[in-house]
């Protein structure tokens, strides 16, 4: 039974739930898995499922992969959200109001405290060396997404095609990434509901070997909770709320600081990003680089690749490097107040406007999934959207590469056509030679990419205290 105990009154303080679960044992759990979150998603879906189904049986295997599968068709980071819906599946909204908030708060305040030293002191040698280091490693830990996600996506010679138009558009074109993920996502619903073998192509990550629970024998059961039934009255309710929680800061910031003000233009712009990174964070990181440092002046090249170091080297979700981009953004354009307040405020707002729309789209889908299950257009737009997603993250492998290899990139435009060109004199052997190693490290040894950053970080820091010497 999954039944909640007590329907008459399901919304009050006492709510007992009949699997037996303690609400202040979820929230230990959740803690302890928030902390251990590092290794990007795929590292962070095999620890919740490591210890959510294998050590405390609580949910079945099948279960967990629906509700990662679902996750994965919407924009955010997946495992968060898996989070979310596993929290909420197992002790409704504060459920997962409190995994989702706990899986954030581990990576925003390390990432927080390294903003605070980089901006500081980003010009000290010892700073310098660590982030020269950690740039190498990034670009090997990018191009091996590539192929991770590729060897994944891309079955077939129709998804090939897909990523590489998509490859093409973004890098030869400066196609706008929203604009390629509507277009692959588009096509693979027609496709999908055609019915072609093509689309074909289920996401989700490996959970792992060996004995497989059954939904039936874990804690949770089989069975749909009540809460988990689709209510028409709590989903425009919590609609209503969560809109309101994501859309009133905005709406107070272009109401009195205007559009131009840069605490606008970040929540506007990371807004934006919330309802279209598809994909995980390195689809999106690409273009969240181009406008960061191309349009608003944000960060240089090599900042962002700082700011991903950081967000690789500290639990939680790669998205969190936006926070680095606007903790950056407003440390230098702080109006009138000081540099580091105005910044604590701009990396408070866009952690905010990136992940409170996350438990929206939970709280809001969850009780559809289960209808969704066997929708074949729907697979299939996700088939699509996942290869042009390997494309946008090969053109993130190639500007990170250029922009870290070489000191110089110029950029030679036609039209609408666009190539940057590097400098071949301007090349940093020492990168060169870091990014190889990197490469052989997690590529041939399969070492852990947490043990490859901090390699490269020390490795970095020795080489730039010796040329400074």
């Amino acid at each position: 039974m999954t039944e909640i105990a007590g329907k008459a009154a399901p919304d009050t303080a006492r709510q007992q739930y009949t699997h037996g679960i303690p609400f202040g044992e979820a929230v230990r759990v959740w803690a302890r898995i928030a902390a251990l979150s590092f290794g990007g998603p795929a590292g962070q879906i095999a620890v919740m499922h490591r210890i959510l189904v294998d050590e405390k049986r609580w949910i079945g295997e099948h279960r967990f992969l629906h509700a990662l599968n679902y996750c994965m068709l919407l924009p955010g980071p997946e495992a968060q959200q898996l989070a979310v819906y596993i929290g909420w599946l197992l002790h409704r909204t504060a459920g997962g109001l409190v995994a989702g908030t706990l899986f954030v708060l581990p990576g925003f305040l390390a990432i927080l405290g390294l903003s605070y030293i980089y901006a500081a002191f980003g010009n000290v040698t010892v700073v310098e060396g660590l982030f020269f280091g950690l740039k190498a490693a990034v670009l090997a830990v990018v191009v091996h997404a590539v192929f991770r996600i590729g060897g994944r996506a891309l079955k077939n010679q129709l998804m090939i095609g897909i990523a590489t138009a998509a490859f093409i558009a973004i890098f030869f074109f400066r196609v706008p990434f929203p604009l390629i993920i509507l277009a692959a996502g588009i096509l693979g619903y027609i496709g999908g509901r055609s019915g072609s073998p093509l689309f074909r192509i289920g996401g989700g990550h490996k959970a792992g070997s060996g004995p497989v629970l059954r939904d039936e024998d874990s804690v949770l059961g089989e069975e749909i909770p009540a809460h988990a039934r689709p209510n028409l009255v709590w989903s425009l309710r919590v609609s209503a709320v969560f809109l309101a929680l994501w859309l009133t800061p905005l709406a107070l910031l272009i109401t009195f600081l205007g559009l131009g003000d840069v605490f606008t233009q970040i929540g506007l712009f990371f807004s934006q990003m919330a309802v279209v990174t598809f994909g995980g964070a390195y689809a999106v990181l690409a273009y969240v680089a181009q406008e960061a440092v191309q349009h608003y002046g944000w960060l240089k090249p090599g900042e962002m690749l700082d700011g991903l170091g950081m967000a690789e080297t500290t639990p939680g979700p790669l998205i969190m490097v936006v926070q680095f981009v606007g903790f950056m953004g407003a440390y230098r354009d702080p109006g009138t107040l000081h540099p580091m307040t105005a910044a604590t405020f701009a990396a408070i707002l866009t952690t905010w406007v990136t992940f409170v729309p996350c438990f929206l789209w939970i709280f809001l889908g969850a009780p559809f999934i289960e209808r969704l299950r066997n929708n074949v257009a729907l697979t299939g737009a996700m088939s699509a959207i996942t290869a042009a997603v390997v494309g946008v993250i090969l053109n993130l492998a190639v500007w990170f590469g250029l922009h870290t290899l070489f000191a110089e990139v110029v950029t030679w435009r036609l039209g609408w056509f666009a190539l940057d060109m590097p400098v071949a004199a301007s090349l940093v052997v020492p990168s060169l030679l870091l990014t190889i190693a990197a490469a052989v490290a997690i590529f041939r040894y399969r070492a852990s990419i947490l043990a490859t950053l901090l390699a490269c970080a020390l490795a970095g820091l020795v080489w730039t205290v010796f040329a400074h010497a």
